[in-house]
């Protein structure tokens, strides 16, 4: 079981300062790593860093928007900086359209502007280019190096309300794929994790409602919401040494709903007839 161990690796993890992407950080953190936290909210981080010292962990803070162009070199820098070095990135921050509370907003397609596009586009797909791109250098150096993309099941099937959001999580699988040819004879594998429904505050509009969360899971044959410890648990192997032979590929912990043809749906905004 030592080959799941994290012992000393320096990760970068982004989106760290809730949901799936802090239950990560922590995962990472139990296994042995030493952790890099991004994202926008300040307290949230420290209070994440904080829990990581209370397990006896090491982790710093390093807080900014990714949407920025220049955040993402940041990260990196002072990450590598205070862990003196790189290792591991792992890019889970990210999302579709939202609201102010940060939960997921359905709308149709004709209702979404070119700048709701390129507001996902930017915060998933351009600021895993960018991170990436960014700590090249860094995890070439590293016998252990990996990336980890966080995609989603959006990617693979059918989400009617959310074309921005499924549109530029396959083409963080697409990126995946392409990354992980072009880079493993510099030693970095590049993987990538497609979660179905899991219990977060983005979600909340959806499991918080009875009618579409029981909806919600009409074609997911494990018949439950996920949890951000169902994850975890994937993301920790997919950076560890027992995946050492694994690349260009995702996992999908979904509870098996990528095994049937189509997305379950809450019930879908709906176009105007008479546009």
């Amino acid at each position: 079981m030592d080959t799941f161990r994290l012992d000393g690796a320096r990760a970068l993890v982004t989106g760290a300062s809730q949901g799936i992407g802090r239950a990560t950080a922590l995962a990472l953190a139990e296994a042995g790593a030493r952790v890099g936290l991004c994202a926008r909210n300040a307290q949230a981080l420290e209070d994440v860093a904080r829990e990581i010292t209370d397990l006896g962990g090491e982790a710093v803070a390093v807080p900014g928007d990714l949407r920025d162009p220049s955040t993402a070199a940041h990260a990196v820098e002072e990450t590598v900086s205070a862990l003196g070095g790189l290792d591991l990135l792992v890019h889970n921050a990210g999302g579709p359209l939202t609201d102010q509370e940060g939960r997921m907003v359905l709308s149709p397609v004709t209702e979404t502007s070119d700048e709701e596009w390129r507001q996902v586009m930017d915060l998933n797909l351009l600021a895993a280019v960018r991170l990436c791109r960014a700590a090249h250098t860094h995890l070439r150096r590293s016998d252990r190096a990996g990336v980890l993309l966080m995609s989603s099941v959006a990617a693979l099937v059918a989400v009617p309300g959310m074309e921005s959001y499924g549109a530029v999580k396959s083409g963080i699988l697409s990126y995946t794929r392409s990354l992980a040819v072009a880079w493993a004879a510099d030693g970095i594998r590049v993987n990538a994790l497609c979660p179905g429904w899991v219990r977060t505050q983005l979600t909340s509009p959806i499991h918080t409602a009875d009618a579409a969360a029981t909806a919600a899971l009409t074609n997911v044959p494990m018949r439950r919401w996920g949890g951000v410890d169902d994850v975890t648990g994937p993301a920790v192997f997919l950076c560890s040494p027992a995946s050492s032979f694994v690349t260009g590929q995702y996992l999908a912990p979904d509870g098996g709903l990528t095994a049937f043809p189509a997305m379950p749906q809450p019930e879908a905004p709906q176009e105007d007839a008479h546009g």
